[in-house]
This record gives C-alpha cells, structure tokens and sequence, in this order.
C-alpha cells in the first residue's frame, strides 16, 4: 500500500507539475499526512525534491515539490542512411546533449562501432557515462526481429539484417536497450511533441532515402502482428519494375531516389539529390515542377490505400521529400481527389528531422520513469 501511495503522488506530481502536499492531497484523496510520508520516501530515493514553497495566500507557506528531473537519463539514436543523431535526455524530457553526424558507414560492423562512438560522446557531453543512462532506444529503418535477434527489411543499411545485429548493439551500448522502427518513433515524437498532440488516428509518412510509415490508433501506436505494419514501401504499384524482396515496389517509385530518377529522364541531368530537384521547383523550374507533380501523384495512390483502409484523421509528411509540403500539398490533393472521396488532412511535421529522436527519448522516457521507480521501490514498509 505504501508503494502504491508514493506512486500515485508522483503520478500526479508529473501529470499535473509542481505541487503542495495539501493539493496533492486534494487531488488524489489520500490523507495529508500519507502524501506526506510518500513525499518523505519519494524524496528520500532521489525522485522527488523539494523546489521552493507557496507565497500566496493566508497561513504558513507549503513546500512545493516536483519530480527531481536527475532521477535518471534517456540515449535516444536515429540511425539514417545519411545520419545518425543521438540526445540525452533527463527524466522531465529536457536535452542536455544532442550530437548530429553523417553516416558514412559501409558495413553493419562499422555503424554499430560509430553508433558506440556517438552514444559516448552524447553522453559525456551531458557529463554523465552510459552507466548514468537507464533507458537507450535506438530509431533504425527496419522491422525488430527478437527471435533472430537481428533486423528484417532494412535493405538501405548495408549488412544490418544479420543475425544477432541487437545482441552487439546491446554489447556497445549497455541493458536497457530498445531498438524500434524509426518511421514509428516518428509517430511517437509527432504525438507527443508535435503536430499530431492530441489525434487519436493518423499516419506519420517518412518520404526520404526509403518509405516508412508509422501508425496511431486510438491514441496508441499500433505495430501488427510481426512489427511489420507501416511498412508500405513494399505496397504493389502499377508498372514497377522494382525487385520487390530488395526494396519494395513503392519505395522504389516513390522515394527520394526515384525522384532524382524523374528529374534525369527530363532532362536535369546535373541534380544529384531530391533536395536539389525540389530547390529547383521553388526557382519556378517547370521541369521540376513536373517531377513535384509527378512524386505528388505518387503519393497520392499511397494516401489513397491508407485512408480507405485506417481512415486517418491526419496524415503527417516528413523525410528529406516529405518536408516539402508547400509544394506537394496543391498537386498531393488535387491527384487524391481523382482517386478517392476520403481525403484525410495532410500536413508536414513539426519536428522535421528530429521527430525519430524526439520519439526515442519519448519512448525512453515512458520506459525508465517506471524502472526508476521499481529500483527504488524497496522502501522499508
């Protein structure tokens, strides 16, 4: 019982902010003295602390207390074809540290090394080792296989579908590892930080080196029954000749590559990234205002597929080519309109290329706030 009090005045001490013991009490309806006792115990295992008292008001003052943000920190990693960032976080969610760099690694042997090496100096720069860390979750494209303790469908990170790729991430970067899809974290970072705050149903679509998809229903993030759910780069599309085992039909039309693909067959033959063809599009290029409208129809058929089957309230666009709303949104709707009656609401991001990372530290945080309490739960009772 006196577990369950203590949890029930830090609950409320996160959900609601700093509090009195006489508001916590009002608020939970346990009795004075019993918040009292649990703030005594919280406080005593580092996970309260007391932040000033109340100024206001007739009577003596109260002391204010919060959750005590040091109790424990959060490694959250994204790891992209062409990035990798990392960030620690304390336990109110705050960023002490954040390091960004490219990917320039060429076997699944040199990116878990590099991983090991920004996971250390992420947190060294928080002044803190990864023993300080009690929740690491790592963003990868790819579906988690915990069987084969490796990853499936990840064909842009070469070699990173091997067998036993989680057990030598766990090695390098310690217990307490979670290893999650990235485009879902994406989800997971634009529900709680971004633009998605409080919608029960939408997608999150990261439109870049490859397509990814994150789900929410019902306020929660939904995976399928073998982690595979949102992985529509390997949806059927007309006329693809992509190799569907590699890449997925889809992704193979649809991603960044292919764009740069169309800006070549009409004739930009100097752009190299998809970047470069949507920056021409901006200048009032007509060739690439046709790629736009070209990729727009595309996804036009994937928003389409989506909506008849999850009816989204929303549908977010993020990536290196879903970020450029202000030119895929006119043609995007215009193409959806042809196709199909249901045309949810379509926005781009928030976060742009932070949302993986916002959602790892997110999904972190949920994780190490009940850990922390269970390693202190063994108050005296």
């Amino acid at each position: 019982m006196r577990a369950l009090n203590q949890r029930a005045v830090l609950d409320r001490l996160r959900d609601h902010g700093p509090s009195t013991r006489p508001q916590i009490a009002k608020e939970t309806g346990l009795s004075k003295p019993t918040v009292g006792q649990a703030l005594l115990d919280l406080e005593r295992h580092g996970l309260v602390r007391p932040v000033g008292r109340t100024t206001a008001g007739p009577g003596r003052s109260a002391v204010v207390y919060e959750p005590n943000p040091a109790a424990a920190y959060v490694l959250g990693i994204d790891i992209g074809r062409l990035r990798i960032r990392a960030a620690v976080s304390d336990l109110a969610g705050s960023v002490i540290a954040r390091v960004d760099e490219r990917n320039r690694c060429r076997s699944a042997d040199a990116l878990v090394r590099k991983v090991q090496e920004l996971a250390v100096r992420t947190v060294t720069d928080a002044g803190l080792s990864l023993d300080d860390v009690i929740t690491k979750v790592v963003g990868s494209p790819g579906v988690p296989d915990p069987g084969g303790r490796g990853m499936h469908l990840a064909p842009n990170l070469p070699g990173w579908e091997r067998k036993g790729l989680l057990d030598e991430l766990e090695a390098v970067l310690g217990p307490g590892l979670v290893v999650e899809n990235d485009a879902n974290l994406a989800a997971i970072g634009e529900l709680e930080y971004g633009v998605a705050r409080g919608v029960d149903v939408f997608v999150a679509v990261t439109i870049g080196t490859g397509i990814g998809m994150g789900i929410v229903i019902d306020g929660r993030l939904f995976r399928g029954a073998h982690g595979a759910a949102g992985e529509v780069g390997y949806l059927p599309y007309p006329d693809s000749t992509e190799d569907t085992q590699v890449r997925g039909q889809f992704e193979g039309a649809a991603a960044a590559h292919s764009v740069v693909g169309m800006a070549h067959a009409r004739g930009l033959n100097q752009v190299r990234s998809a970047r470069e063809v949507f920056g021409l599009a901006k200048s009032g290029d007509e060739r690439a205002l046709e790629v736009v409208r070209d990729e727009a129809g595309r996804l036009a058929y994937l928003v389409a597929a989506v909506s008849a089957v999850l009816d989204p309230e929303l549908v977010v666009l993020s990536g290196g080519v879903g970020t450029n709303i202000e030119l895929l949104s006119e043609p995007l709707e215009t193409a959806l309109r042809r196709s199909t009656p249901l045309v949810p609401r379509i926005v781009a991001g928030e976060l742009g290329d932070g949302a993986v990372l916002s959602g790892a530290i997110a999904l972190g945080l949920k994780s190490a706030r009940d850990l922390v309490f269970d390693r202190r739960k063994t108050i005296t009772l």
